[in-house]
């Protein structure tokens, strides 16, 4: 039987099968895919095989994982040489930021949209709390939202105390797999309560079969979004470590310097002191947006360089 992963707390998961059924279900021995080192080797997102193990208890065994359309990770809160993966199956994700009452700042959205490049997966930015913005921050918004259009993202402005945008991401999400990801604080609880208080409760109870002394907070769930689609709630980002990405490609994920690649003098340019660099010379002409520049380099410094 095939059913995908809804939630995991590491030992035990909950799937749905195709017809909607729920079910509680174990690994079956110790699963390794594609030689990656991964905290998690089975996420949320991902479709499995399942052998029934005890139908009056509704409990699975999962004994193949399908491959993965994509998936997005980050390096393990644990172990930093360790990766976890977040979800998988992607069409979407959804990074909620706030310029206030906490203020997301640039690197750490420049951070996701880079993983999301990587991932191949289609990032959206959504300003939460407008309701709160004054002029100064009405005025960053504004700046922002201008650098981030004309590199292709979407940029929404929201407010979801006053229910301002959310009919356009509401839409938006329709029969699609989305992350929705962010600091803790941003609203994306409130934001899933408000779209659709059906699930209100869900958001809030912890299921009794995942047991006691769980660490909750540390995993993503998915929910079935009236409608069609779902959702993948995520527990707050305090930093996201890029997995898998070395010095030389960073400069492919920022779609404004991906195009000007070829024009570099030297086809490992790093885009810092080279002569003859396109990229610098974008930035220099106002074609590169100084910050996004500064944000490449400040994300290349913590990149560290591994001597094969």
């Amino acid at each position: 039987m095939k059913a995908r992963v809804y939630k995991s707390t590491g030992s035990w998961y909950q799937l749905k099968n195709e017809a909607g059924q729920t079910f509680n279900g174990r690994a079956k021995g110790v699963f390794k895919i594609e030689g990656i080192t991964s905290t998690n080797p089975i996420a949320v997102g991902d479709w499995v095989e399942v052998e029934m193990e005890n139908e009056l208890e509704k409990s699975v065994t999962i004994t193949a994982i399908h491959d993965r359309e994509n998936y997005i990770a980050r390096t393990s809160p644990h172990k930093k040489v360790q990766h976890h993966i977040v979800a998988s199956n992607l069409d979407q994700a959804l990074i909620f930021a706030t310029l206030k009452e906490p203020r997301t700042s640039q690197g750490f959205i420049d951070r996701f949209l880079c993983t999301a490049e990587a991932y191949h997966i289609p990032a959206i930015i959504v300003f939460n709390k407008a309701d709160i913005y004054r002029d100064k921050e009405l005025d960053k918004y504004a700046e922002l939202e201008e650098m981030y259009l004309a590199i292709g993202y979407k940029v929404f402005l929201t407010s979801v105390k006053e229910r301002q945008g959310l009919d356009e991401l509401k839409l938006l999400l329709k029969n699609k797999t989305t992350l929705i990801s962010g600091h803790s604080g941003v609203g994306k609880s409130t934001f899933i309560n408000a779209l659709f208080p059906e699930m209100a409760l869900r958001t809030q109870e912890v299921s009794g079969w995942s047991g006691k002394g769980m660490h909750t907070t540390t995993f993503a769930e998915m929910f079935d979004l009236p409608g069609g689609g779902q959702i993948i709630d995520t527990p707050g980002i305090r930093e996201l470590g890029l997995v898998g990405i070395s010095r030389q490609e960073l400069s492919h994920y920022f779609p404004e310097m991906r195009e000007l690649l070829n024009n570099c003098q030297f086809n490992n340019c790093l885009h810092m002191n080279e002569p003859g660099c396109a990229v610098k010379e974008a930035v220099q002409d106002g074609r590169i947006h100084l910050d996004r520049y500064v944000s490449y380099c400040t994300i290349l410094d913590s990149i560290e360089e591994k001597n094969y």
